[in-house]
């Protein structure tokens, strides 16, 4: 119950500060800017071939874009192995986790879209699902570490 609980609650935080407009990594009192949903946007102006979400970024390269990419692969690599995590025993699971990773950074940045001062863009989610697999590769090594040791482990105990 637990690891479904905390699930939720990143997505909700992710979700949160996606809907939050003019955020600044590096301003604390931005992170609870009231939002405002763009009346203009639809689902088709979004994502239309040519719209703004398939383009780059128009700002600079500097603290705070660094500090959000930071942000994005932290954020959405937790969540990756959150939702690995809440997943049954069975073979694909982390395929399974990265794919459902990606569908959420998909429709997290399409969200964005829709809230004045803010952008959602396919290089994001591109981003969040590099964090995600980052993050469950460093998983998977743990965890073939600690059983790559204990079997090391059982075969010395039987030589002895």
């Amino acid at each position: 119950m637990i690891k479904k609980i905390a699930v939720i609650l990143m997505m909700l935080g992710i979700a949160h500060f996606s809907h939050t407009p003019h955020l600044q990594v590096t301003d604390p009192s931005s992170w609870s800017n009231s939002s405002v949903w763009d009346h203009n946007a639809t689902l088709w102006s979004i994502l239309k071939p040519g719209s703004e979400f398939y383009t780059s970024y128009s700002y600079g390269f500097n603290l705070e874009f660094i500090l959000r990419k930071i942000a994005h692969i932290s954020f959405f690599g937790v969540l990756a192995v959150l939702i690995y995590w809440n997943l049954k025993e069975k073979p694909g699971r982390y395929v399974k986790a990265g794919l459902l990773l990606a569908c959420f950074a998909f429709l997290d940045e399409v969200h964005q879209a829709f809230i004045i001062g803010r952008d959602g863009r396919i290089v994001d989610v591109l981003i969040d699902s590099f964090g995600g697999a980052l993050f469950l590769f460093l998983l998977y090594k743990n965890k073939t570490k600690h059983r790559r040791a204990k079997r090391n482990e059982y075969s010395s105990s039987i030589k002895k």
